[in-house]
């Protein structure tokens, strides 16, 4: 075999097993909802409201003029990145998250990034899912998949983060099936 196709065919291999989704083994399915609720009472927490609702008043320069493509190219060490790390709403949820946790990210109402755990791939997830069901104050599950951003096999959930009984935002959190599955 040509020693030059092997890169190219391990690649391709690699990218359509990172495409693939699977429902959630019935077995994990009780984790899972286990971990829904635990995110519904940490999007409860005063710290993560204060937060949300704060970003929804007055969002930072940064944050209005970011766009999907700008966020791509900053580095992890970028200093508006490690803000989002290093926040009180993302001490938050880094002193709460449980250890099947494997990524987890804040949003405003229009789905720009209030606080993660670690760089989340997109800047705004506002017309996916994942977002806006929250945003009609319903929980949210996804297929499990490799993530982009962590590159786990995990299922990610999000839920509303209420004013009272508006929705103002979105908590999503990975769940590694790996885990989960210990």
């Amino acid at each position: 075999m040509n020693t030059r196709i092997l890169p190219v065919l391990a690649t391709v291999v690699a990218s359509f097993l990172a495409s693939m989704s699977f429902a959630a083994p019935a077995a994990v399915q009780a984790i899972v909802d286990t971990e829904v609720a635990a995110a519904k009472v940490l999007a409860a927490d005063p710290a993560l409201v204060a937060a949300v609702k704060g970003y929804n008043v007055a969002p930072s320069a940064e944050a209005q003029s970011m766009t999907q493509e700008k966020w791509k190219t900053l580095t992890l060490l970028d200093p508006l990145v490690r803000s989002f790390s290093k926040n009180s709403a993302a001490e938050v949820i880094k002193a709460r998250k449980s250890g099947v946790v494997t990524e987890a990210f804040l949003s405003g109402a229009d789905g720009g990034k209030v606080a993660f755990l670690a760089k989340p791939s997109s800047w705004s997830h506002k017309g996916k899912a994942k977002h806006d069901d929250p945003m009609a104050g319903k929980v949210w599950q996804g297929e499990v998949e490799v993530d982009e951003s962590t590159g786990m096999q995990q299922v990610q959930v999000a839920v509303p983060v209420l004013d009272g009984d508006k929705p103002i935002g979105s908590l999503v959190v990975g769940l590694g099936m790996n885990k989960m599955s210990n």
